[in-house]
């Protein structure tokens, strides 16, 4: 152990992996002891793998009885920070990586980083986003800004809402959305579908979404807004968090953004990121590389730290596998659904491959059914009972 903890300090390390490093140090020292009484047969020579070691041995090797609960604190902080620092270097590859290269670590890293889950929730806003907000369902509206409820039926949302920087915790602008949907999409309509996307185009969004918060008591973020723009056009615009949006500027070796900054985000997120040689040259010689380039200004959400439980701690996850309820309660907790609504949900569960006609054929039986509140998987998988 001793060994792994120095090892970086032989590392030519640049001054940011420097101060990380020193950083994690300082936690390390609280609880050494314990850290030393583990054994570590793994040394990476690279800063990177150094901080996936670190990280397994503080998350799955150490011996938790023997730690102090004031020590606990100390651990988790830890932890947080080696989780930093990998999202940190993963990110800062992108600023010398080639495309070929950006490609080939999504390719190899598809299972760890959800991708097929990450594409099919673009894929699914990119089929919707030329419809205007107040005319989609309440679902596809709140798939749009990244918002997860129960109501996000997985026989149609193969995907967690809430990737590319959801705002679940953004109660201010939900309600803004629901309330003024049609202000909404006043504000975005200043951005293109397509073509080039240029300053003044940005700048109008940015006064018609201010005004959004016009006599409201919350004042309005970048978060929101960057969610918005990026599913809009996601091949120019980068969502940004309020907890991820340091460690993504330090990446882009950009000074830390103010989150009322909107000029900066411009100038220091977008304009930063259309010029790595990667982003202006990312095309498509395969079908799937072509799903990567229509997404490009996402791909950064992709080099996060990503949880080897990812896949078990998505919204989407738990619903496929939630626990059938009784039919008692389940008739007490049901919503019930517009007919407007179960019937966009049908339809697209229906047009998946695989669906026999025979089943297609009680679309109306199943509409009923989910205005009710049932679950289209359920509905489906039900008539599939009854019907063969």
């Amino acid at each position: 152990m001793k060994k792994l903890l120095i090892s970086p300090s032989k590392m030519a390390l640049a001054e940011q992996e420097s101060q990380i490093y020193q950083n994690i140090l300082k936690q390390a020292a609280d609880i050494s002891l314990n850290l030393m009484a583990v054994k570590v047969e793994n040394h990476p020579e690279d800063f990177l793998g150094w901080a996936y070691e670190l990280l397994e041995v503080a998350t799955e090797r150490l011996n938790f009885d023997l730690l102090e609960p004031t020590q606990l604190p100390t651990v988790k902080k830890l932890q947080s920070q080696l989780k930093d620092a990998i999202s940190f270097l993963q990110l800062k590859t992108l600023r010398i990586a080639p495309w070929p290269v950006i490609c080939a670590y999504l390719e190899q890293n598809k299972e760890g980083v959800l991708l097929a889950e990450h594409l099919s929730l673009a894929e699914h806003i990119a089929s919707i986003k030329s419809t205007p907000l107040q005319e989609m369902s309440k679902e596809d509206r709140l798939a749009f800004i990244g918002k997860h409820t129960a109501a996000h039926d997985p026989a149609v949302y193969r995907f967690d809402v809430e990737f590319f920087a959801g705002i679940k915790n953004n109660k201010a602008f939900a309600q803004i959305l629901d309330d003024q949907p049609q202000a909404v999409e006043a504000a975005l309509a200043h951005i293109p579908l397509t073509d080039e996307v240029n300053l003044e185009h940005y700048q109008a969004f940015v006064l018609a979404y201010l005004q959004l918060f016009t006599g409201s008591d919350d004042k309005p973020t970048l978060a929101p807004a960057t969610r918005l723009l990026a599913m809009r056009r996601p091949d120019v615009f980068t969502p940004i968090t309020n907890s991820k949006s340091d460690i993504l500027c330090a990446a882009l070796n950009v000074a830390r953004l103010n989150n009322r900054d909107f000029e900066r985000y411009w100038q220091d997120i977008v304009c930063t990121l259309a010029r790595q040689p990667w982003f202006a040259m990312a095309h498509g010689d395969n079908e799937q590389e072509q799903r990567l380039a229509d997404i490009k200004a996402l791909l950064p959400c992709l080099f996060y730290y990503f949880d080897k439980n990812a896949m078990e701690q998505s919204n989407y996850f738990k619903l496929l596998h939630k626990p059938k309820a009784s039919p008692a309660s389940a008739n007490s907790t049901a919503r019930k659904r517009s007919k407007e609504s179960a019937a966009m949900l049908v339809d697209r569960a229906l047009a998946e491959e695989g669906i026999p006609e025979h089943i297609r054929a009680k679309r109306d039986s199943i509409i009923s059914e989910v205005e009710k509140g049932r679950s289209v998987a359920d509905t489906i998988s039900l008539m599939r009972a009854i019907f063969g």
